[in-house]
């Protein structure tokens, strides 16, 4: 029996001709049977794509024979093709929609100006020799951070990743700036943007967690500072490191733990819900237990571009 697998790969890196990336991704997934989703920007490559095995490996082996790909990471988890309704390859003016194109300078060596990147051991390292005066900041959109999030951590109050940058000039985390802030994300894109913009507006010690919560997982399981589940923009919706993971959101209709959204099954609403296999089992078409918000769209990200609640990512 064929085994599946689901890569999550970024690089920053100037493109000159987006379009033609766009063209040979598509190609390239389609002879193998990959689906998922890829964006392409003048700044670089952002993708999640599952499949068979063997077909992702080619993929992997393929993706890099581009030079300014070459050094990309692909993060591996569980999952397949089955994960992703459809093949999407789009080009965008950035891969991560911070609303701020014109802010970010990107050179052959990634993005010019971000944080300090930490490894996961580097980071246990920085809280335990620092303790409450590190800053754990998390660059996702806060309905992401109610199923898991950093011991302690800032989570700021955006829907959307376009609303960093109004929430940064707001002054609210101008306390912040003398003291050690480390961003953090889903799988490290979002940080690589957010932390340039921190020290742009004067965060004085501004460091990103490289590779993101995926990568501490992978390294510490549930024995370090992760509490929770991760999000991801897929089918999944949501991603444990071991069994022994907590459940610190709450199931909107009764309150018991709870680590599943569900797409609203009000057709002209696109929030999403949280809720506990019990809620589930005795009502699967669940709507917005407080009111639905039609016309308003429940952002995701693919690593942390826009996508569709529960539709083609992710991450």
């Amino acid at each position: 029996m064929a085994q599946h697998r689901i890569v999550l790969h970024y690089v920053f890196t100037p493109l000159p001709d987006p379009a033609a990336v766009v063209l040979w991704q598509r190609a390239l997934c389609e002879s193998l049977g990959l689906r998922g989703r890829i964006l392409v920007s003048p700044h670089g490559l952002n993708g999640t794509v599952g499949g068979e095995v063997g077909a992702v490996k080619q993929y992997v082996r393929t993706t890099r024979s581009y030079p300014g790909f070459r050094d990309t990471v692909f993060k591996w988890s569980e999952g397949s093709a089955e994960d992703f309704p459809r093949l999407s390859v789009k080009q965008r003016d950035e891969l991560v929609s911070f609303g701020a194109p014109g802010e970010l300078e990107v050179d052959e060596h990634g993005v010019v100006g971000g944080g300090t990147r930490l490894s996961p051991a580097q980071l246990d390292a920085l809280v335990a020799e620092r303790g409450d005066d590190v800053v754990l900041f998390d660059g996702r959109n806060a309905y992401e951070a109610r199923i898991g999030r950093f011991r302690g951590a800032v989570v700021p109050d955006v829907a959307h990743t376009r609303d960093f940058v109004a929430e940064l000039d707001s002054g609210r985390y101008d306390e912040l700036k003398t003291r050690p802030v480390v961003t953090y994300c889903t799988g490290g894109i979002r940080c690589e943007v957010l932390s340039a913009l921190m020290r742009r507006r004067g965060f004085e010690e501004v460091y990103q967690l490289d590779g993101g919560i995926v990568e501490y997982g992978r390294e510490r399981g549930d024995r370090g500072l992760w509490e929770g589940s991760v999000y991801v923009f897929d089918r999944r919706m949501h991603l444990e490191f071991s069994p022994d993971a907590a459940t610190p959101g709450r199931c909107e209709r009764c309150d018991a733990p709870a680590h599943r959204f569900v797409n609203c099954a009000d057709p002209a609403c696109r929030a999403l819900v949280l809720a506990c296999p019990a809620c589930l089992a005795e009502q699967p078409e669940l709507t917005c237990p407080h009111g639905c918000t039609p016309a308003v769209a429940s952002p995701g990200v693919l690593l942390g571009a826009t996508a569709p609640a529960g539709g083609a990512v992710r991450r």
